[in-house]
């Protein structure tokens, strides 16, 4: 999961243990929600008197890039974009500092550009 491998990567450059993080399509959109939210939609799910299917999510879109912006944001780094495609770079404007390479061996030949979910029928 990329935001996984963002969070390690981070926490490595933190620790110094690495330079920068290597992704692939950084305008990938994801419906990113808190984990234990689900696990609670997931335990609810289980008490309801009839099985049935349900969807969980924040019906919110972000991209990678945003993903990246925001964890590298709160942890002090200022990260600004620069080129495009397979050229671009993620840098730190306070340091000038290159922390994100893109490499297109991350690249997934079947990506599927936009994810987001419709949580409403797990609403009600």
């Amino acid at each position: 999961f990329v935001s996984r491998k963002v969070t390690l990567s981070l926490a490595n450059i933190l620790a110094g243990k690495q330079e920068k993080i290597y992704l692939g399509n950084l305008d990938a959109r994801r419906d990113w929600g808190y984990a234990k939210d689900y696990v609670e939609g997931m335990w609810l799910t289980l008490q309801q008197p009839e099985p049935d299917d349900f969807i969980f999510s924040s019906g919110k879109q972000f991209s990678v890039r945003d993903f990246v912006r925001e964890a590298f944001g709160l942890c002090g780094f200022d990260i600004e974009w620069r080129g495009s495609g397979v050229d671009e770079v993620g840098f730190d404007k306070n340091t000038n500092r290159v922390l994100v390479e893109v490499d297109s061996s991350f690249f997934r030949p079947a990506e599927v550009d936009t994810l987001i979910g419709d949580s409403s029928k797990a609403k009600n």
